[in-house]
Formats: structure tokens, C-alpha cells, sequence
């Protein structure tokens, strides 16, 4: 069995990592941060011509999906550009609604593969917070086995994470499904939001590395490199081998989604979207060891880059407070670890 990705999926990313880093993504999440969705929106647009979003939604809808290795490609790009808005949750809305399927299916997917809809939401068991719901055309929200579509976002809470803002969704709001199938879908979506979540956190992981051993080449003490010296190797290689271990359990993660959702009649609105607990324990274990791997990532880039590290001036401050929410988001350390031992 072949465990790499394919030409086509390494090119996907390469595409996605030009495309971004073209994007001056520093300067949207400023202004994301401000309050200004304008350049988060126009990029929004960009990563969707590219088929981001369309990954989670079938082609019954205008997608191209579920492609959960494609997927976790995708995510861990954005996830080393810190791209702003509610990737993970845009991408399991759009598990939930073919698993709910019907008119509100019907509505929003469309939109969704298209770039057109910005989606919000919460599940049960996750918090009530939904991320950017400000920014988004909608916040669903999922109790039981009803789902409904929030009347407005609701009021701020305070967030790590300035462009990540965090919204706890209006009450209220008729159901626009429920039933068997409507809490199989939020199992599956619950899911995919942590898959996409630890790949995003991943990414992010990366880029701190990244920034921190050019930083160390550059910074001098008693004459040399800082990064010669024996204790920031072993910091930087102990922070690389977080990563790297976190990756094979990312993809081997997507494998089981996608054997999952390969299965006759998945995603088709029938409740076969449940999930397996096999699955929600790949998913889970992919989750907490992306999730402080990225988090390590950032306590070593704020140690190495010393005061520097603490100052809004610096870009590196964006992917220093994104680590942390990225890996309590979705599920934390302690809950996904549970996941695991039960299943």
C-alpha cells in the first residue's frame, strides 16, 4: 500500500502555498482583526476558485468531495499562511449538510463549494462558541437532533486570538432539520472539524519553525549564530520531531475518513455519516499531537526569538497567538486523548 501523496496532491499544495504567499496574508489578518473582512472575503474567494471548499462538499452539490487527504493538504497550507476566517467550520458544515441533506442542503452547499457562503456553527459537546460568526452569511448550530440556523451571531467573547474572534450564537431560530440523521451528520462534522483543525494547527507549527531557525541564523551572540549553539539545536530538532510525528497521524486520520466515506450511501442525507469510532479515533489521536506539536512550536519560537517575540510589529506574533486555540479548538488535549483510549 502507498502511504505518499500523489503528484497531483503535492502540486495542489504548492499551488495553494504560492497563491497565499502572494496573498500578504500578515496585512488581511490585521485588517480581519480591525474588524475589516473585505481582503479575508477577496481571498476567501481566491482559495475557493482553487477547490478548497468544494473538498467537503459531493458533487451531487457543485463540490468535488468528501477528498479528505486533499483536505488536510489544503488546511495545512493555510494553516503555515494563517489564513483568517472559519475554515474548519465551513468545511464541516459542509460534512453536516450532506449528511442532513433536504432543502437546507439544497441552499447552502452550492455556495459553500463555491466560496459564495462563509459558514459558522457549533455542535453539542464541543462549546457554544462559534468562530468569525460575525463575518459569516451563517451560524448553524446543532442541539440534539436539531438543527437550525442561528438569527444573528450573537456578542463577542473574548479571544486569544484576535482574528479569530469567537461568538456565542443568538438563541433561537426554527429548525431547518432534525431527526436519526441530523446527529449522525454532527458526529461526522464534529469530526471534520477536528481533522481540519489539527491539520490547520500543523501548518501552523511549520511556519513557526520556519521563522524561527531563519531567525536563529541571523541573531549573533558573542560573535555567532545563535542557532550554532548545542541548546537551541536540541529545542529546534525536539520541535521538528513534534511535527513530523504529528504528520503521518494527520493523513493516516484522512485514510480512515475517506474509507469511511467511500462506504455506499455516505453523504447522502440517510444517516451513514455517523462515523466510526475507529475513525474518531484516528481523527483524535491526528488532533492532540498536531494540536501541541503546534503549540511546542510557538513556545520555541517565543523563546528564540526572545523579546522580539512579544511585539505587535512583528508578523510572527499572528502565528505565536493562533497556536494555542488552534489546539484546544475542536476538542482538547485531555478529550481527544479520552477519544483515543475508548476507542
Amino acid at each position: 500500500m502507498r502511504f505518499l501523496l500523489t503528484d497531483e496532491q503535492r502540486e495542489f499544495g504548492r499551488s495553494l502555498d504560492a497563491l497565499l504567499t502572494a496573498a500578504d496574508t500578515p496585512a488581511v489578518l490585521r485588517a480581519w482583526a480591525a474588524g475589516d473582512h473585505g481582503p479575508g472575503r477577496s481571498l476567501w474567494g481566491r482559495l475557493a476558485d482553487a477547490g478548497v471548499f468544494a473538498l467537503a462538499v459531493p458533487e451531487a452539490y457543485g463540490g468535488v468531495g468528501p477528498l479528505p487527504v486533499e483536505a488536510a493538504v489544503a488546511c495545512v497550507e493555510l494553516g503555515r499562511h494563517a489564513v483568517p476566517g472559519p475554515v474548519a467550520e465551513t468545511l464541516a458544515a459542509g460534512v453536516l449538510l450532506a449528511g442532513t441533506g433536504g432543502p437546507v442542503a439544497a441552499e447552502w452547499l452550492p455556495g459553500i463549494a463555491s466560496g459564495a457562503a462563509m459558514v459558522s456553527l457549533t455542535l453539542e459537546g464541543y462549546g457554544p462558541y462559534a468562530p468569525d460568526a460575525d463575518a459569516a452569511d451563517a451560524v448553524f448550530t446543532v442541539t440534539g437532533d436539531e438543527l437550525r440556523l442561528a438569527p444573528g451571531p450573537g456578542e463577542p467573547s473574548a479571544s486569544v486570538d484576535p482574528a479569530r474572534r469567537l461568538f456565542r450564537p443568538e438563541p433561537g431560530g426554527a429548525p431547518v432539520a432534525k431527526g436519526p440523521a441530523v446527529r449522525a451528520a454532527a458526529r461526522a462534522a464534529g469530526d471534520t472539524a477536528a481533522f481540519a483543525t489539527a491539520a490547520l494547527a500543523l501548518g501552523c507549527g511549520e511556519e513557526l519553525l520556519r521563522a524561527t531557525v531563519a531567525y536563529v541564523k541571523q541573531r549573533t551572540q558573542f560573535g555567532v549564530p545563535v542557532g550554532s549553539f548545542q541548546a537551541v539545536k536540541h529545542r529546534l530538532a525536539d520541535t521538528l520531531l513534534g511535527l513530523e510525528f504529528a504528520r503521518p497521524l494527520l493523513y493516516g486520520a484522512a485514510v480512515e475518513l475517506a474509507s469511511e466515506v467511500s462506504r455506499p450511501g455516505a453523504g447522502t442525507g440517510s444517516g451513514s455519516a455517523e462515523g466510526s469510532p475507529g475513525a474518531g479515533a484516528a481523527v483524535a489521536a491526528a488532533k492532540v499531537t498536531a494540536g501541541e506539536a503546534g503549540y511546542a512550536a510557538a513556545r520555541t519560537a517565543l523563546q528564540l526569538h526572545g523579546a522580539i517575540g512579544y511585539t505587535e510589529e512583528l508578523d510572527l506574533a499572528w502565528w505565536l497567538r493562533r497556536a494555542r486555540p488552534l489546539r484546544d479548538a475542536w476538542g482538547t488535549p485531555s478529550a481527544c486523548r479520552a477519544r483515543v483510549l475508548a476507542g
